[in-house]
């Protein structure tokens, strides 16, 4: 029986993955290359993070803040706020806008480069495109990803105050005391954990999908599409995992 050809992708992406982690390990690390994908994974994509933060914190207290000021229970608006951010909000939402920015952005760019015979070059060069070309992006991941998730809860946090405030009446003072009794230092610890894991889910495949891309320019796009889709089911499973183990 023949092996699907997103399973065979998935495990070349796992080889891939481990062959980058190992060159890590090793310091074979292009630090040209990493900050050109620092920048394209870190501060290329603060204004999406910001706005969807943002609209996040406010929409969530809209739906959670009214109901609760119903039912005299107002205080606990913050804490809630708060620990829905930390545990599940802030890093499944980032890991789903870092796919839609930058996830496609590797995917596309790796699969024209294999398409049009770049990475033979490279090979032939006796330069290893892994290291050049995968590390850099691995790592841009796993440093940003944390610091966009930290971004995103913090503006979800202070959009989630300030619509209190300004739609429910709920005193700042009392927002906050509700967010320092409800939430726990392992919460930003799991939260980070979350971020760091998406993150590297979201840099392997994209760019071991980018790498395995056969065929012509045409099927470039299609491999972009695959990678999303992988990474997003990845991300969901890898996310009840670890709620489970972490918050369960």
């Amino acid at each position: 029986m023949k092996t699907p050809r997103w399973l065979s992708r998935l495990g070349s992406s796992a080889l891939i993955g481990g062959q980058a982690l190992a060159a890590v390990a090793k310091g074979r690390i292009n630090l040209n290359e990493l900050i050109d994908n620092l920048m394209e994974a870190g501060p290329s994509s603060f204004l999406v993070i910001l706005i969807t933060g943002l609209a996040s914190g406010t929409v969530f207290n809209i739906q959670v803040a009214a109901e609760l000021t119903k039912q005299g229970a107002a205080s606990t608006v913050g804490g809630i706020l708060a620990v829905g951010l930390s545990r599940e909000i802030a890093p499944l939402l980032t890991a789903t806008l870092i796919t839609g920015k930058v996830a496609t952005a590797y995917a596309a760019s790796l699969g024209t480069m294999k398409v049009t015979e770049q990475i033979d070059a490279i090979t032939m060069l006796r330069t290893d495109p892994v290291e050049f070309l995968v590390v850099p992006r691995v790592l841009a991941l796993l440093v940003m990803s944390p610091v966009q998730c930290l971004l995103f809860f913090a503006v979800g946090l202070f959009s989630g105050q300030f619509s209190s405030t300004l739609l429910y009446r709920i005193p700042p003072n009392v927002f906050w005391n509700s967010v320092r009794s409800w939430m726990e230092p392992s919460d930003v610890i799991g939260m980070l954990i979350k971020a760091t894991a998406f993150g590297l889910i979201i840099s392997i495949i994209s760019c071991g999908w980018g790498l395995t891309t056969r065929g012509g320019p045409k099927e470039v796009g299609t491999s972009t599409t695959g990678a999303v889709v992988m990474i997003l089911v990845v991300t969901a499973i890898t996310d009840v995992v670890l709620t489970q183990l972490l918050f369960g």
